[in-house]
């Protein structure tokens, strides 16, 4: 038995969100009420959820989708939007967990999640502003050395068409004097992620999945035949339970929770600079992030503003002024656009693991659940979904392989472990710093 109780909700910072400004058209989609029974519940409209729904009922299951805000409301809906190949931890991290073979499996499906992401918007017509390309931004000779092992390493596991680009080729293409490198990799790229995360949706409710807003998970029990799913207004009896909502459920499901840490993460939107102002910044128009452990990363939007990212808060305190803090952390790297206003400001949650892999298992036999991405959840959160959506459907390997991964729990409990991490992440910063 499985018994989820009341959390108190986090705050976050949406009013600001250039994305929601700029969303899609979305329908009504009411509260559950009453009893309800299905193949599959997912609980969280983002990424995971939508996905795996989606999957499922393209394969004929009937589908029902859970939310406590509307879709797209968390990490899936206000991200960076940066589509990056791969994981936020390196190989060796699986390597002594995993045989080869098993290790270039895991690694092809890191690969799989941006092919699975851009074949979605194409084959679903999905209006999101997708461009292709990213690029690493190497901030000191340390960084470059780390490229360098980094596009050695793919080159093994047979991921081709990296390029490593020296001082001036980085700075022909990203007008910065900060990077003195960079690794570009042409098969990730950048979206609006919301609009991507609503396409999703409506993608799903045509193939048939129902999806309900505002209906907050209260409480779930696994029983011999599936579970049963309780909400303010209504139950669910659903054979299986597939658990997508992340960082929104880290304190409504502890055996999951304490796997994983939300951090908040912040990002400004500037005012439209004009397309070849714009493009003389990132004249390539790639995603890019830096290489330290505390980075910024940033892109051009599709009406030529520059997004820009970073600012993360391990202990979750907002800065006082979020669009003051990143605009002067946006200005060390383009002082240039001194005479630029900011438009946006905003922030939310993403989940983090402790060794930046994801976090994939299962809770009894019929409760499935993925998180902790580590800021390369555009890509990873689909593919979880799609792995989930495999084990229901009875091809229960590929993502067995995830879930034999070993998470540590964040250290110091209930109480302790936010201080504890921020303590860690100081450590980092000053690294970061050298």
């Amino acid at each position: 038995m499985r018994l989820v109780t009341p959390f108190r909700r986090e705050a976050d910072t949406r009013s600001g969100s250039y994305y929601a400004d700029g969303a899609a058209s979305r329908p009504r989609r009411p509260a559950l009420t009453g009893d309800a029974a299905t193949d599959v519940c997912v609980i969280g409209a983002g990424m995971t959820g939508l996905t795996a729904a989606l999957t499922l009922a393209e394969r004929g299951y009937a589908v029902r989708v859970l939310d406590e805000r509307e879709v797209g409301f968390g990490a899936s809906g206000r991200n960076g939007g940066q589509l990056i190949a791969g994981f936020a931890a390196g190989m060796d991290a699986v390597r002594g967990q995993l045989s080869g073979a098993e290790v270039q499996a895991y690694w092809d499906m890191g690969t799989e999640a941006v092919s699975l992401t851009s074949g979605l918007i194409e084959r679903h017509g999905i209006a999101c502003d997708y461009a292709p390309g990213h690029i690493d931004a190497a901030l000191k000779r340390r960084h470059v050395t780390e490229l360098e092992a980094t596009a050695e390493e793919w080159d093994r596991l047979g991921y081709r068409g990296l390029e490593l680009w020296d001082a001036p080729t980085m700075r022909s293409r990203v007008a910065s004097d900060c990077y003195v490198g960079g690794l570009y990799d042409p098969f990730g790229g950048h979206l609006h992620p919301l609009n991507y995360t609503l396409g999703l949706a409506a993608a799903a409710e045509q193939a048939g999945a129902v999806i309900h807003e505002h209906t907050p998970l209260e409480a779930f029990e696994e029983r011999p035949d599936g579970v049963e799913i309780r909400t303010p207004q209504g139950r669910v009896r659903t054979r299986w339970l597939i658990l997508g909502g992340n960082a929104y459920l880290w304190r409504a499901v502890p055996a999951i929770g304490r796997r994983i840490m939300p951090v908040g993460t912040y990002i400004i939107g500037t005012a439209p600079l004009g397309e070849s102002r714009a493009r003389a910044l990132i004249p390539g128009n790639e995603a890019v992030s830096d290489l330290n452990f505390v980075l910024n990363y940033f892109r051009l939007s599709a009406d030529h503003r520059l997004l820009f990212g970073g600012r993360v808060s391990y202990s979750r305190v907002q800065p006082r002024s979020v669009a003051g803090a990143m605009r002067r952390t946006m200005l060390r790297v383009f002082p240039d656009l001194n005479d630029v206003a900011i438009d946006y400001a905003w922030g939310g949650y993403a989940a983090i693991t402790a060794n930046r892999l994801p976090h994939f298992g299962r809770l009894g036999t019929r409760t499935l659940f993925a998180q902790g991405f580590s800021g390369h959840g555009v890509g990873l959160a689909g593919l979880a979904g799609r792995l989930m959506a495999e084990v229901v459907a009875g091809q229960e390997e590929r993502f067995d392989l995830f879930a034999r991964i070993r998470h540590l729990p964040f250290p110091g409990g209930h109480l302790l472990r936010t201080p504890m991490l921020v303590l860690a992440m100081a450590v980092q910063r000053m690294r970061d710093w050298l």
